[in-house]
C-alpha cells in the first residue's frame, strides 16, 4: 500500500499525540488571542461602563465555565469560539488549562478514531474503485454543501419571521 501522509501506518498512539499537539497548540493561541483582546476591552470606555457587571461575568465563567470549555471539543465551530470567549471574558488560566487539556484528550481521540477510520475506508475503495471513490467524495461534498445552504435558509427564514409586521400591513378593521 503506497505512502497516504507521513502518519500512514503510524501506530494509533503516534497519531493521537500529533493530534493532541495540534489541537493543545491551536486552542492556546485562541484562548490567548482572547486575552489579548479582553484586555483590550477591559481597557476601553465600553469596558469601564459595564465595571462590576464585567467582574461578575468573569466570576461565573470561572465558576461555571470549564465544562463548556470541555464539552465544546465535542463540536465542530463552537469550539473555537468558546475557547476565543474564555480568553477575551479572562477567565483564570488555572481553571481553563485543565478544562482545555481534558478537551483536546476527547477530541484528539475522537479525531483520530474518525478521521483514520473515515480515510482508510476511502483510501481502500479508492484502491479498489477511483470512480466509486470519487462519486462518494463529491456525495459528501455535495452532502455538506446542502446542510450549509439548508441551514442558512433556516437562519434568514427566522430573521424574517422574527420581525413583527408594521401596523401599516394590517387592514384597519372597523370599530
Amino acid at each position: 500500500m503506497p505512502e497516504f501522509g507521513f502518519l500512514e501506518g503510524r501506530p494509533f498512539w503516534i497519531v493521537y499525540l500529533v493530534l493532541l499537539a495540534v489541537i493543545f497548540c491551536r486552542v492556546q493561541a485562541t484562548y490567548w488571542i482572547g486575552r489579548g483582546l479582553g484586555a483590550g476591552v477591559s481597557l476601553s470606555p465600553m469596558g469601564r461602563r459595564l465595571g462590576t457587571r464585567l467582574d461578575t461575568a468573569r466570576a461565573r465563567i470561572d465558576r461555571y465555565g470549564a465544562p463548556v470549555v470541555t464539552l465544546s471539543f465535542l463540536t465542530v465551530g463552537v469550539q473555537t469560539a468558546v475557547n476565543l470567549a474564555a480568553g477575551a471574558m479572562r477567565m483564570r488560566f488555572g481553571v481553563y488549562l485543565p478544562a482545555m487539556f481534558v478537551g483536546s484528550l476527547i477530541w484528539a481521540g475522537v479525531w483520530g478514531v474518525v478521521l483514520s477510520g473515515m480515510v482508510g475506508a476511502w483510501w481502500t475503495l479508492f484502491l479498489r474503485s477511483p470512480w466509486t471513490a470519487a462519486g462518494v467524495a463529491a456525495a459528501a461534498v455535495a452532502g455538506a454543501g446542502a446542510l450549509v445552504v439548508r441551514a442558512r435558509l433556516r437562519a434568514a427564514g427566522d430573521q424574517g419571521a422574527g420581525t413583527e409586521p408594521s401596523e401599516e400591513a394590517e387592514p384597519a378593521r372597523p370599530v
